[in-house]
């Protein structure tokens, strides 16, 4: 932004003193602009040296041929010095523009850094304390937002609010249905790695054929689950994340409860929803296309032929191997659910917030995911489930 007044011509800055004692008039002329920074900046720097005792202080911008923001900032911080030793500073004989534009370009000092010891050990140590305290406030978080999303379903199981069936069969595409490809994809060849290496390794043992029983325990009971909870995670999470937090950008969220409509009804109910449907038929047919590509390279690789792999295979699961998996599916989904949501929710006002609040999305979602499921291993462990 930039004030033209009077004159065009290009007039070096200069501040004319006039001193009485401890009080001073500072007229102002010449062009205070971006293209006269460098003698501009040497100006003031000689005008708050020689100034340091002054207690009333006047800035005459009447001369003033040109004033542009840095300008103006510069006029600002000749203000703020002189007040921070104590003078009364007062401007006169300014414009309205020039009103306008010092209230908008006002001097603000940085902020002084914290000094940091030069301790390695008490720096790792304040490291360490500071990511435990943000994982406690991460933890309340996600239980209060939990909290909010029970309180948002239960509101529209009673009738209070309306459940919107055409969101829920939206999310229910974007999640299950546009998913199936790229899991189907992942598992086989995650499924044809693992039965390779099972055959490699049972050869020496001349056991070719139990590649079933390993392939079928540890798919359905682990590898399913959790390779199909990642991939949602990365892929799903990310995009609720990036969603809602363009709408909190733009103030959509705001406008949402602006209208009467609660953001956690309208938002994140029909998204929590579509996973805890979606991610449980996504971990069945990623668990099929694992068998199948497990399968497959058993048969190419170790000549295990379909009726032993099969055979193999009927001996070795129960009901319960094939439970396992699923009863996690829908744990994780609530818990990649409400990361992104949430995530998407802190978001702030710029696009820097925006892509960490993503990537934090997808981290803490994955780091969630295993960590349920490892509670889940040993909790079917001292079960004997």
């Amino acid at each position: 932004m930039r004030i033209p007044v009077r004159n065009r011509r290009s007039v070096v800055p200069k501040v004319l003193v006039d001193r009485s004692g401890d009080s001073a008039s500072l007229v102002l002329t010449g062009d205070w602009t971006a293209h006269r920074a460098v003698e501009t900046e040497r100006d003031v720097e000689k005008l708050l040296t020689e100034g340091a005792d002054l207690k009333r202080v006047s800035l005459d911008l009447k001369d003033i041929n040109r004033l542009d923001t840095l300008g103006a900032w510069l006029v600002s911080r000749v203000a703020w010095q002189f007040r921070q030793g104590g003078a009364e500073v007062r401007y006169i004989n300014t414009s309205d523009a020039h009103k306008v534009l010092l209230e908008e370009v006002q001097f603000k000092p940085l902020p002084e850094l914290p000094h940091r010891r030069d301790s390695a050990t008490f720096d790792i140590l304040v490291d360490i304390g500071e990511a435990v305290v943000n994982a406690w406030r991460d933890v309340v978080a996600g239980v209060a937002f939990l909290g909010a999303v029970v309180s948002g379903l239960i509101n529209i199981m009673s009738g209070r609010s309306r459940f919107r069936v055409a969101s829920l069969v939206t999310q229910l595409e974007r999640v299950g249905l546009r998913s199936v490809p790229i899991i189907v994809l992942i598992s086989i060849l995650v499924g044809g790695i693992i039965a390779q290496q099972s055959v490699f390794q049972l050869r020496q043992f001349g056991t070719v054929q139990f590649v079933a029983d390993l392939l079928g325990i540890l798919v359905l009971r682990e590898l399913a689950v959790l390779i199909t909870a990642i991939m949602i995670a990365g892929r799903t999470g990310s995009s609720f994340t990036a969603e809602l937090g363009s709408m909190k950008m733009r103030e959509e969220i705001d406008a949402l409860r602006t209208m009467g409509l609660d953001p956690i009804e309208v938002l994140v109910v029909p998204r929590i929803l579509a996973l805890l449907i979606g991610l449980p038929l996504l971990t069945f047919v990623s668990a099929m296309a694992m068998l199948f590509g497990g399968g497959l390279v058993a048969l190419i690789y170790g000549g295990v032929t379909p009726e032993v792999f099969l055979g193999r295979l009927q001996n070795a699961i129960w009901f319960s191997t094939f439970a396992a998996g699923l009863i996690k599916a829908p744990v994780m989904a609530l818990v990649v659910g409400c990361i992104a949501c949430m995530e998407g929710f802190a978001v702030a006002g710029s696009a820097e917030s925006l892509g960490s609040r993503t990537t934090a999305s997808v981290v803490k979602a994955i780091f969630m995911v295993i960590v349920v499921d490892g509670l889940f291993a040993m909790f079917f462990a001292a079960i004997r489930f």
